[in-house]
């Protein structure tokens, strides 16, 4: 019972914790750069997984956000698998991180993105 309580705790810390949560993309919004969208507090953000690299491009209402200084960390999880990699600008408005990865239809990838200045926001997408 308390191992079932600490669990739930834990969990619940979790989501508390999280700064925001994504909502998908509004209706009739495409994705620019073939990829699944997701938006949180008005910025989009438009995840591409590759099995060779995993680049979230960065948008609000159509701009360009720049990544300069920006961090972030995506979690990957399939099924029980789960891997987690570190995100770095990789040009204008992208973070992006180059390796192998297991990227399948049904992928989940829940994405932490801290832009400059702004708190970070959470992220979440399913491959396609």
């Amino acid at each position: 019972m308390k191992n079932v309580l600490a669990a739930a705790f834990a969990s619940i810390s979790l989501l508390v914790s999280l700064p925001s949560f994504a909502q998908g993309a509004h209706a009739g919004e495409n994705p620019q750069y073939g990829g699944v969208l997701a938006e949180v507090k008005g910025t989009q953000y438009e995840l591409v997984a590759k099995s060779d690299s995993i680049t979230i491009y960065v948008d609000d209402h159509g701009k360009k956000v720049s990544t300069t200084g920006a961090t972030g960390k995506a979690t990957l999880l399939n099924g029980s698998e789960k891997t987690e990699v570190n995100l770095a600008p990789a040009g204008e408005n992208r973070l992006e991180a180059k390796g192998t990865f297991k990227v399948d239809k049904g992928t989940k990838v829940v994405a932490v993105v801290s832009l400059q200045g702004k708190p970070a926001q959470s992220v979440r997408f399913t491959v396609k």
